[in-house]
């Protein structure tokens, strides 16, 4: 356990949690809605402090990044709880988990750090689960592989408030945030939350510098309307700007929404199509096989300057983030 640095004590011990847009007010006893910061006596503290339960070393573009050190590996790390209820959480046995000391890893900071070291992995990634509950956590690995010339990636529902935003991502260096859809009916149904926190998260984070790439998993009938795929790609172009990655990624049938079908290929080549019409320069679709779809660009020349295969991924035409055939510089961060 960790004291908690976003909360604020209330009357009678009671404590009011001002990491995400819910405030949890918490009692003495009581876990907040992500299980996972609880007030004990009067104080907040995160009870998954350096116990996370998942760590694997990934490909970067699992999580996915594909502007950011592409072809690189990253030590990715998740721990229990969410602080979104999702009903088609692809990741429900991490988020829904309560927590398990039988299956948690002792990993603090320092441990962590030099996992990553040892692995010779570029950067670390906060993911699995939502990394803002474990906020500190994270924060606290990140300072330290920072100062090992380690970079940090948060893969994040964006649902934190505005005021913490500054200390959590201090030192991280990328985010892929999960703009789920573009109504705020359905965040409010099936997500149980709102969608103006994470619009906001989103702008927030490009005007701070970090490298911020979208993903929308498309679930049929749900949010891959034609039309709110265009207001999407719209509100993409004029906050973040044209050269942002947008990854359209096809859900499958999972936790509470096992009665939908898997999104189809040509839904995800319609998306790409849509966000290109736009203006959006680099758009690409997910979790199914298609090289083309899947590979990087030149914007200005059209050269292929990535090649990836599922997690098969080759450098073709860029050189120290530019294009080799015309020289056009690309967005994102190198290496």
């Amino acid at each position: 356990m960790k004291e908690a640095k976003f909360y604020q004590v209330v009357e009678d011990k009671k404590v009011r949690c001002t990491l995400c847009p819910r405030y949890c007010l918490l009692r003495p006893g009581q876990n907040g809605f992500c299980y996972v910061r609880k007030n004990i006596d009067g104080k907040l503290y995160l009870l998954a402090y350096g116990k996370p339960y998942a760590v694997n070393v990934d490909p970067i573009e699992k999580k996915p990044l594909f502007h950011f050190l592409p072809g690189s590996r990253i030590l990715s790390i998740g721990t229990a709880g969410c602080n979104m209820a999702c009903k088609f959480c692809q990741n429900w046995d991490l988020s829904k988990a309560q927590l398990d000391h039988e299956r948690a890893v002792d990993l603090p900071p320092e441990r962590l750090v030099q996992l990553a070291l040892h692995y010779h992995t570029e950067s670390i990634a906060y993911t699995y689960n939502e990394p803002t509950i474990f906020a500190e956590y994270a924060m606290d690995t990140a300072a330290l592989a920072r100062s090992q010339g380690i970079r940090s990636v948060m893969v994040t529902n964006g649902y934190i408030t505005a005021e913490a935003i500054p200390e959590v991502y201090r030192d991280i260096d990328a985010a892929n945030v999960d703009l789920k859809a573009f109504t705020d009916a359905f965040y409010q149904k099936l997500t149980l939350s709102r969608i103006e926190p994470v619009l906001e998260t989103l702008k927030i984070l490009k005007k701070m510098g970090v490298w911020v790439e979208v993903t929308n998993l498309m679930i049929p009938t749900y949010n891959d309307q034609p039309q709110e795929v265009r207001q999407m790609s719209e509100w993409i172009l004029e906050n973040l700007g044209e050269f942002t990655p947008v990854h359209f990624t096809a859900f499958h049938p999972d936790y509470k929404m096992t009665h939908v079908p898997p999104t189809t290929p040509s839904t995800l080549f319609r998306a790409r199509k849509i966000a290109m019409e736009v203006g959006l320069k680099y758009v690409y679709v997910g979790n199914i096989l298609d090289e083309e779809s899947s590979s990087t660009y030149c914007h200005e020349c059209g050269s292929l300057l990535v090649r990836r295969n599922w997690y098969r991924v080759s450098i073709e035409n860029l050189r120290d983030g530019k294009c080799a055939v015309c020289g056009a510089k690309i967005p994102g961060v190198f290496g």
